[in-house]
């Protein structure tokens, strides 16, 4: 229990002491540590890792490397060295990874959030943006959106779209009650715009109740799209939820079914964005053009095609 001394110096387990050294040592050490056991990106995994044991995130740790670690601070810089050097991915072992405007929660029930998602929900932000002008022109400037996140995970597209679009309900859905214990924890770190995100359990549109049929703005989803013969890397395999990855043996199946069943539940403007890889992009954005009115690919920052978006359901 921690306490402080007669001279006001603080005590106990959370204390610095004579058996700890300050974080600027502990930092050459735990690199050192990790470069030796063969961790790729050892200087990135040992900053996050000393900043996760010490509190003092980003811009704060330079200034304070000179402080004393904590013997609780040592043990869990320690515990995360471990796993680190077990193979985990840095986003598990320091528990919490940025995602656009958001600090997100993740570990092993849900996908790590990666910068080509980041992308995507950039373009259904753009999406929305474009209905709210062209209800603005029509005389509705006060209307609200409804759009949907099918297959959640960690709930980084369905949050990010809360925490950066104004008047939108934003529904977090996952067959995975795990994934969706995530999801909801980082769903009360929005604080007051949490009160328009909606998390529901089930089988993709499953999951949606009846009355919501023919009255989503956005659909948004990050399917798994990964064939059953693919090969993955390692960490992937070992420490990501398999079933959030592999669609099944050619690995279009999920994107195929969004794309089949979106049509009754989006309004006549409704828009459908998915995300699939490159090699994917030109097949499904052919079977979407027989669903909707206008289908678009997009390319990501590498200049491979990522998404697919499909406006206007053709009924």
């Amino acid at each position: 229990m921690s306490g402080s001394s007669a001279d006001g110096s603080p005590t106990g387990e959370d204390s610095a002491d004579a058996n700890t050294v300050a974080w600027r040592d502990l930092l050459a050490e735990t690199m050192s540590r990790l470069t030796a056991g063969g961790v790729v990106d050892a200087e990135i995994s040992a900053r996050r890792i000393i900043e996760e044991a010490s509190g003092f995130d980003g811009a704060e740790l330079g200034p304070n490397l000179h402080t004393l670690a904590t013997v609780r601070g040592v043990a869990h810089l320690d515990s995360m060295v471990t796993r680190r050097l077990a193979g985990e991915p840095l986003q598990y072992v320091v528990g919490r990874w940025g995602f656009r405007h958001l600090d997100l929660m993740v570990d092993g029930r849900v996908l790590i959030p990666r910068p080509e998602t980041e992308e995507v929900v950039g373009w259904a932000i753009a999406e929305l943006t474009a209905m709210r002008a062209a209800a603005s022109a029509s005389g509705d400037p006060e209307r609200s959106f409804t759009a949907v996140d099918l297959g959640t995970g960690s709930g980084a597209i369905g949050l990010s779209i809360l925490a950066e679009v104004d008047d939108v309900d934003v529904w977090l859905t996952d067959r995975s009650a795990d994934a969706l214990a995530v999801a909801r924890a980082n769903l009360v770190g929005l604080s007051r715009r949490a009160a328009r995100g909606r998390v529901a359990e089930g089988s993709w549109f499953d999951a949606l109740p009846d009355e919501l049929a023919n009255s989503i703005d956005l659909i948004v989803s990050n399917p798994p799209y990964i064939a059953a013969a693919e090969t993955l890397p390692a960490e992937v395999v070992e420490w990501e939820p398999n079933g959030a990855l592999v669609a099944g043996e050619s690995g279009d199946e999920d994107l195929l079914h969004l794309v089949g069943e979106s049509s009754r539940w989006l309004t006549p403007t409704g828009v459908l964005v998915m995300e699939l890889a490159p090699s994917q992009a030109e097949r499904i954005a052919q079977v979407a053009a027989s669903s909707f009115s206008d289908v678009a690919i997009r390319t990501d920052l590498s200049d491979r095609q990522r998404a697919v978006i499909a406006r206007q359901p053709i009924l």
